[in-house]
């Protein structure tokens, strides 16, 4: 275990939601992969999102400062665990950086070493995991490729990273009050942080049990991306109507079809943009019921 006060400080956040099995073969790996990084500490915070199964005994990793669970009152989603732990790293804890990961091995611990190595390379930049290779079927993939099609139609942005980030101290600081952020953590990072560093990212294969991610909650998740820039979306609808309604007369109902599943497209994104909640994030900590700090 390195000195906290005398290196470079790194929170791991990881939000789970019954995956003890995943986190404790997580925190294992992970502890391999920290033990030969040198300059650096690392504390990890996890997000416990009301788990329904029983939690069984943890133990901190060696090469861990220190190991904590925050255990949520009510069942509020990964986003929103995300957010959470940001602000309460944000209010609470002294640090460097935090590393946000999935606690069920999706996000491969080895690319830790990537993520640090970036932030070394430019300390005040922080880094996207950008996904070059998916573990999912070919339906999950081709959907995933439609999603990044239409976040760039419709809001110019190419998002092609999930929440595995290494964030700075001061971009925490700056995210952490974005109503945004209650909805999602990559919209979020694309809209308000203007520079960020890149790493390449294999997607991982789940420790335990199928994906959590269904049809139904990818199509949130790519909703909640593109609502963070619903006044692009809405301006860009609006040009690409005016632009059809010139081609009516060459293509007829096509265009009526069209302009129609546009205006529903920006119903939906209205909709979901209202997940958005500044006063819940400010009021998050609120959320927590207690602080599990696992010393050995």
């Amino acid at each position: 275990m390195y000195d906290w006060s005398k290196m470079k400080r790194i929170i791991l956040l990881m939000p789970t939601y019954n995956d003890w099995d995943s986190i404790i073969k997580l925190l294992g790996e992970i502890n391999s992969v920290i033990k030969n990084i040198k300059d650096y500490a690392f504390k990890c915070i996890i997000v416990n999102d009301c788990s329904s199964e029983k939690q069984p005994k943890i133990t901190k990793p060696k090469n861990f400062s220190s190991l904590k669970i925050l255990n949520i009152k009510e069942n509020q989603g990964h986003a929103r665990c995300n957010a959470t732990g940001l602000r309460y790293i944000n209010s609470k804890e002294t640090f460097d950086y935090v590393i946000i990961m999935d606690s069920d091995g999706e996000d491969r611990p080895i690319e830790i070493k990537d993520l640090i190595n970036k932030i070394s390379e430019k300390p005040e930049i922080s880094v996207v995991a950008k996904r070059v290779k998916r573990a999912e079927g070919l339906i999950f993939q081709t959907l995933y490729q439609i999603h990044k099609l239409i976040t760039f139609i419709f809001t110019g942005k190419k998002v092609n990273f999930g929440n595995y980030s290494c964030l700075t101290n001061k971009d925490v600081n700056t995210l952490s009050d974005k109503a945004s952020l209650w909805s999602s953590l990559s919209g979020s990072i694309k809209k308000n942080l203007k520079n960020l560093n890149e790493t390449e990212s294999t997607r991982g294969v789940r420790y335990f049990g199928p994906s959590k991610m269904s049809l139904l909650n990818l199509i949130l998740h790519s909703f909640s991306i593109i609502a963070v820039f619903k006044y692009s979306v809405f301006l860009r609808s609006t040009f690409m109507i005016i632009i059809l309604s010139f081609l009516i007369n060459h293509l007829g109902s096509i265009v009526i079809i069209t302009q129609i599943l546009i205006v529903c497209f920006n119903l939906l994104i209205f909709i979901v943009s209202l997940r958005e909640n500044e006063k819940a994030l400010i009021g998050s900590n609120e959320n927590i019921v207690n602080e599990n700090e696992i010393l050995h």
